[in-house]
């Protein structure tokens, strides 16, 4: 997706658990705009998380994460890493812990199991050169800049529960309710 076909987005569907039988955010929002949005699930494994990630979750040193790992494609064609990870001690013996899609997606999942999130997630957004790794799955040049966010949530009682690290390749204008 280039600059010159982006759309605003809202972060909130990505936060609100779905329906039953209601499409994923992505899917949803890439359709609103006559496109077709999709993810295919890379990996999902209890890792060391990196130390913003390990110091945001409040996880002690012994303590993991489980990482579920997606490509995210607009039209069959990348344009996303989106790396989801969960503190291990709400996502073990969860579908969040398994190598399958999660119907409603995670989000849901977190909210069936009392971990609704809050209305004000941190966001933060840097440019990056892409890595080697990233440039591969994403079909870029290397070297080619890349946008990532990193979203931080904590549940309505206050509990972090999830950090996702979504490195694109497109333009991003997305829009935040005033509380």
């Amino acid at each position: 997706m280039s600059s010159n076909d982006a759309w605003m987005g809202e972060a909130q569907p990505y936060l609100t658990p779905r329906k039953a039988g209601e499409r994923d955010a992505w899917s949803a929002e890439a359709a609103a705009h006559g496109r077709r949005g999709s993810q295919r699930l890379l990996t999902v494994e209890e890792v060391d998380p990196p130390a913003p990630v390990r110091a945001f979750l409040e996880l002690d040193p012994s303590e993991r994460a489980i990482v579920r790992r997606r490509l995210v494609l607009l039209d069959d064609e990348p344009v996303e890493l989106a790396d989801s990870y969960y503190p291990a001690h709400i996502a073990k013996g969860t579908p969040l812990a398994e190598r399958r899609k999660i119907p409603g997606g995670a989000v849901t999942l977190l909210a069936s199991l009392g971990y609704t999130s809050g209305d004000s997630p941190l966001e933060d957004v840097a440019a990056a050169a892409a890595t080697p790794d990233e440039c591969e799955a994403l079909g870029l040049p290397l070297g080619a800049p890349v946008l990532v966010l990193t979203r931080f949530t904590v549940s309505t009682a206050g509990e972090p529960m999830e950090v996702s690290v979504m490195t694109m390749t497109r333009h991003l204008q997305y829009r935040q309710k005033a509380v």
